[in-house]
Parts: C-alpha cells; sequence; structure tokens
C-alpha cells in the first residue's frame, strides 16, 4: 500500500506522519530540548586520570568533563584510532622519558591500570553511554557502536551476536547470514555485529544495507577523527528526520514532503550519500496552508489522546491504557442495521477491525491489549472479524502477535514495544485526579471537611475555625450544606468561617486553626 510521509519542521521539534490512503497511521516526535546525547561519538581528550578510582575525566567539549571507567576501555583503541600526528608507537611498555617524549603514545589495556594505559593531553575516541545528570557529567565507553536500523555495528570487535529475543531456532541462521553478508572480499571479518529483534524477518538485500550503511558512517568517523581538533563531535546519533529516511522509506513510498528549506537541503545531502532511493522522493512543500493541515494531521492527533474514537457507521470504540495492558471495547452506538441485529454487529465489528489496528499504530499502544468486540453468534462472522483485524495488523511495521477469540469473547493480543505512547509522550497526570479521572464530588468534599474539622476540635482549643477549599466546595457550604455546618458549629461551640481559594482543585482544602 502506498503511503506519504509529511515533515513538519520548527527549531524546538519535529513532527513526522505516516499517511495511507489519505489517513494518518503514525505519527513520532522530536523535541530539541529533549534530544539526548547518548550514542553521540566525540574526539575526547583525557583532562586528569584518577588511579585511586581507575577512572579518568575526558574533555569532550561540553560544560562538565565526562566520565570513563577502566571497564569501559578497549585493547588497541588509542593507537588505532588516534589522529596520525598524535600516534607515535604503540608499545604499552614505554619508560617515562618516552611517554614525556610522546604524550600520546600509550595503548589502552583492560588487564592494565588506567593509569599505565591512558594520561593527561592524551586525544582518545569515546562514546557517550549516559547523559549527563544535574553535576554529573557524561558517562563515556571506548567501545563504539553505531546502530542502524536491523542491526549494531561494532568496528573494533569481529563478535557476532543476536538479540535474546529472536526465538533460538532462527538465531544460528541469522548469524551464518550476516557473517556471509560482513565478510571482506579475501574473506575475513571486517567489524562485528549485533543482529537487533526487528531483523527476525529482514531479507538479504536489507541487511547488506544495514551493513553497507553503517560501515559508510564508521569510515566517515575515522576520517573526521584524523582532521578533527580534540573536543570535538565526531558522530551525532541521526536526529527524527534522518531515522525516518533509514526506518520508514521503503518501495511503497511515493513522496517525502518537508516545510522547510533548510532541512531539506540537508537531508537531500543525507540521502545523497546514505540513502540514494529516498533522495528522488524527496520533496519541498512550500504549500500556504501548515503542511500538516493538508490532511488534518492535528485533528486526529487531538481524537487520538482521546479514549473515545467515533466510527463512522455511528458505532464507537473506548480504548484505555493501563499500566499492564490496554483494553478495546468495541460498541454498537447509534449504528441501526439495514437488515437485522447480527448483520449491525457483524458490521460494526468489521469497521471496529479496522479501526483498532490503525488506532494502535497511531498511538504507538504495546504490550498487551485485550479486545472486546461485539458479542456474534455466528462462527462465520468471527472468523471472519478475525481475518479482517489480522490482515490491517499486517501493514503494521511493528511485531504483532494475535490470538483467536476467547471462551469469553476476547481477542488477545500483543503489540511489540519501541517507544513511549503518544500519550506518554504528549501529556501527563491530570493534576487535579492524579491520573484517576474522576475526583470527589463536592458534596462529599464537604462531609470530609466536616469529618476533619470534629478531629481537630477533640485535639485542639482554637478561638475559630477557617475553610479554605476550592470556589464550589464553599458555594456549596453556603447553600445546601449550610445547615449541616451551623450544626457542627454550635455542636463544637467554635465559630467556623469560609475561604474560597481558586487555585486549589475540587479535592484540596485546609483547615486554618486561629
Amino acid at each position: 500500500m502506498s503511503q506519504d510521509i509529511l515533515i513538519n519542521w520548527a527549531p524546538q521539534e519535529t513532527r513526522v506522519a505516516v499517511v495511507e490512503q489519505g489517513a494518518v497511521q503514525e505519527v513520532h516526535f522530536e523535541r530539541t530540548l529533549e534530544r539526548g546525547l547518548v550514542g553521540n561519538i566525540y574526539l575526547g581528550k583525557v583532562s586528569r586520570v584518577l588511579p585511586g578510582m581507575q577512572s579518568a575525566f575526558i574533555d569532550i567539549g561540553l560544560d562538565r568533563a565526562a566520565f570513563l571507567h577502566v571497564a569501559d576501555l578497549m585493547p588497541n583503541i588509542a593507537a588505532k584510532h588516534a589522529a596520525p600526528r598524535e600516534r607515535a608507537a604503540t608499545d604499552t611498555a614505554l619508560a617515562p622519558t618516552d611517554v614525556q617524549a610522546n604524550p600520546k603514545v600509550l595503548t589502552p589495556d583492560p588487564v592494565l591500570p588506567i593509569e599505565r594505559q591512558i594520561f593527561e593531553g592524551q586525544a582518545l575516541m569515546v562514546q557517550v553511554l549516559k547523559d549527563p545528570i544535574g553535576t554529573k557529567g557524561a558517562r563515556l565507553t571506548a567501545q563504539i557502536s553505531i546502530a542502524g536500523r536491523l542491526l549494531v555495528y561494532l568496528p573494533q570487535d569481529t563478535h557476532i551476536g543476536v538479540s535474546q529475543k529472536i526465538p533460538p531456532a532462527q538465531r544460528e541462521s541469522l548469524k551464518q547470514r550476516v557473517m556471509a553478508l560482513a565478510q571482506a572480499s579475501d574473506g575475513s571479518a571486517v567489524g562485528g555485529f549485533i543482529l537487533r529483534t526487528n531483523a527476525e524477518d529482514a531479507t538479504d538485500g536489507e541487511l547488506a544495507d544495514d551493513i553497507a550503511y553503517l560501515r559508510k558512517t564508521w569510515q566517515r568517523i575515522k576520517e573526521s577523527a584524523t582532521k578533527q581538533p580534540s573536543a570535538t563531535l565526531l558522530h551525532e546519533d541521526l536526529n527524527l528526520m534522518q531515522r525516518v529516511l533509514r526506518d520508514l522509506v521503503g518501495s511503497d513510498t511515493q513522496s517525502i514532503r518537508i516545510d522547510s528549506k533548510e532541512q531539506f537541503g540537508q537531508l537531500r545531502k543525507f540521502a545523497a550519500e546514505y540513502m540514494q532511493d529516498a533522495d528522488a522522493k524527496l520533496q519541498l512543500y512550500t504549500g500556504e496552508r501548515p503542511i500538516f493541515d493538508s490532511f488534518n494531521i492535528d485533528d486526529d492527533i487531538a481524537r487520538a489522546l482521546s479514549r473515545r474514537v467515533d466510527l463512522k457507521s455511528g458505532g464507537y470504540l473506548v480504548i484505555d491504557q493501563t499500566e499492564a495492558l490496554t483494553t478495546v471495547d468495541v460498541n454498537t452506538g447509534g449504528y441501526v442495521g439495514a437488515r437485522n441485529f447480527d448483520d449491525t454487529v457483524f458490521r460494526t465489528n468489521l469497521e471496529a477491525a479496522q479501526a483498532i489496528a490503525r488506532q494502535l499504530r497511531l498511538r504507538n499502544l504495546g504490550g498487551i491489549v485485550i479486545v472486546d468486540f461485539i458479542d456474534m453468534v455466528r462462527d462465520g462472522h468471527q472468523d471472519a472479524v478475525l481475518g479482517e483485524f489480522r490482515k490491517q495488523l499486517a501493514r503494521d511495521r511493528v511485531k504483532t502477535m494475535i490470538g483467536g477469540f476467547s471462551q469469553l469473547g476476547l481477542v488477545e493480543m500483543t503489540r511489540k514495544r519501541t517507544r513511549e505512547s503518544l500519550a506518554q509522550m504528549l501529556s501527563e497526570p491530570c493534576g487535579s485526579c492524579g491520573g484517576k479521572g474522576i475526583v470527589k464530588t463536592p458534596r462529599s468534599v464537604c462531609y470530609d471537611v466536616l469529618r476533619e474539622i470534629l478531629r481537630e476540635a477533640r485535639a485542639f482549643n482554637p478561638r475559630e475555625f477557617r475553610v479554605v477549599a476550592a470556589p464550589q466546595v464553599i458555594e456549596l457550604f453556603l447553600d445546601e450544606e449550610r445547615q449541616h455546618l451551623a450544626g457542627l458549629s454550635d455542636f463544637i461551640g467554635k465559630p467556623i468561617s469560609l475561604q474560597s481559594e481558586g487555585s486549589m482543585t475540587q479535592e484540596q482544602y485546609d483547615i486554618v486553626l486561629l
């Protein structure tokens, strides 16, 4: 099925929508301030070695020096990747006079103490493992890895590994295929690879493309290391637009439209070097309307944050996401079939199967999903709905597994978690209800206040009690609950005053002792 990819770029945020048959199927977001440093590769400079901690501080050009532990060093990395003008020897047993004469020549070796492997002033290629937090600098490793769509490249290793999430029966076959594809022309291995989980169903062509992309990226990093000074960024993890070209563009992609002239030029440059097939599909959007408005994508995103999804027939879905699973309830709503009730239910469920598959992609819901279709009497109807559901799920690039109807009429399925869901990315728990979705009624809060005043009156002897609460609670005390409040005041023998506070939520209140 053909697809179009729309990219809306702004300095603060990049948004990507995948559109199929005029309807948005997937949305992706990346916010500038939330982009981390993990995966970035730097040509660092050793600023301080700490033998007592077996670690070192590395200057990579950030505000705070980064941290490197001896366990994250790799043999011969400094000698292999230091710039030629900085590489004078590779002997780890150099005399102190040799070190002083050639201050950047030691070869890291995890067996040796860190002070015998690296020294102040040495240039060292490093990669960020953990972002800076608070006053702590970034955590580094000298064991470089570069992630692709299907593979992770280990340029300093020759190991071929397979994700533990891939079924054991397929691991050896995949490993042999990658070994054959990764061999150099002389039959030797050039770098190591780890097959990612989504490589389980990859073709040889897709694996070969990923291998070529990763090796080309590594070659560019090495060349940059020979030309750049220390404390320089050599490689930044791909941004969302570049990942779109790498991961989402395929033979069924008709166009990739972007609304920024500057970013369009950078994407063309990236595509020409790494993704030639995508280069011809790139288009600069110059329309007067915002690019997302052309397909009503903002409206779809807003609806995807709601529990209820209306169907064209008049039926609707109710989608609830919990910590453990997602539930989808199908309802007929106002839909009345032309023939009979069974036909109405069947047609509603067929439409729901299509809508649910789309909503799972659009909302990026992962983990266990339980679907409660409307009960169907005929087995043929159940089979048809399940077949349509499987057909729609097959279009999802994320791996899904689906069972049949259970004895209770439920359909159980799983969808691999790949990133945060749309709701988790764009929203946060309600400050009023704490994420419950409900709050106590004003009357319930009034009675909580009355009970609390009674407790306080038994423990303390103030001159007066003052109730500070939300306007709707105070209004109820002044109207319908006036008699109960006056009765309590007479019972405890103390006056009770009221103060409305608009900044309080409906459940919040304070009782001030005066």
